[in-house]
């Protein structure tokens, strides 16, 4: 379902053509993807991205769509690839309180918001246990929200699951329209019961086989 289609079924279930209304669908599926993407990390919400630390210092900006990471890797001058592992501040404050002393790092944490010129800004950015000791290459993989399906057009989740999108959008739609109890306790219903088919998808099936335990799954039934 692409977002003309969206659009249209919006209006044709809610049988509401005023103005208004219509001029606030955008609101109602951009509310209704934030809903899905914090309720779902399936794979199509992931993307990478490279970036070089330098030694001596041990903060790294997160990309400016960074929501959360889901692995931090290091390459070495000699190609040798190395995942870190993710711990709190406290830790690597802990373990390496010099952060004078350098070493291959080894452990990366959230850290806080990216400072430039004396000023934090909206950004965040990681920590670094130990502190670089030269040159790496650093890959991130991390979840993000993908461009909206109402200013790209198309969207994965309206290719592959749009029930989810359509009841999100139409649980939005009716609070705008302060709307009967009983239809909006359908499209409630309708919409956990397609949340709960994608979480089967997105935590089930496509994470069967995740290496890390710490990444959100569950066991699904062949």
């Amino acid at each position: 379902m692409n977002y003309t289609a969206l659009k249209q079924a919006i209006q044709d279930y809610t049988q509401n053509y005023e103005t208004t209304f219509v001029a606030n669908i955008p609101t109602f599926v951009q509310q209704a993807e934030a809903r899905i993407y914090n309720s779902v990390l399936f794979p199509a919400l992931r993307k990478n991205a490279t970036a070089i630390v330098n030694p001596g210092f041990k903060y790294l900006s997160c990309p400016t769509d960074f929501l959360a990471s889901f692995s931090l890797s290091i390459t070495d001058a000699d190609g040798n690839q190395e995942y870190l592992l993710n711990k709190d501040v406290s830790f690597i404050r802990s373990a390496y309180p010099n952060a004078t002393s350098t070493g291959t790092p080894q452990y990366y944490a959230l850290f806080g918001p990216t400072v430039v010129s004396g000023a934090p800004t909206t950004e965040l950015s990681f920590i670094l246990g130990p502190t670089p000791d030269t040159n790496y290459t650093t890959e991130l993989h991390y979840y993000y929200y993908p461009q909206s399906i109402v200013t790209a057009g198309t969207s994965w989740v309206g290719d592959n699951y749009d029930p989810v999108l359509l009841y999100g959008s139409l649980v939005e739609a009716y609070i705008f329209m302060k709307g009967e109890q009983d239809m909006m306790t359908y499209y409630q219903a309708k919409y956990q019961d397609a949340v709960g088919q994608l979480i089967r998808l997105g935590a089930g099936l496509e994470q069967g086989d995740t290496y890390r335990d710490t990444q959100y799954k569950i066991k699904v039934a062949p």
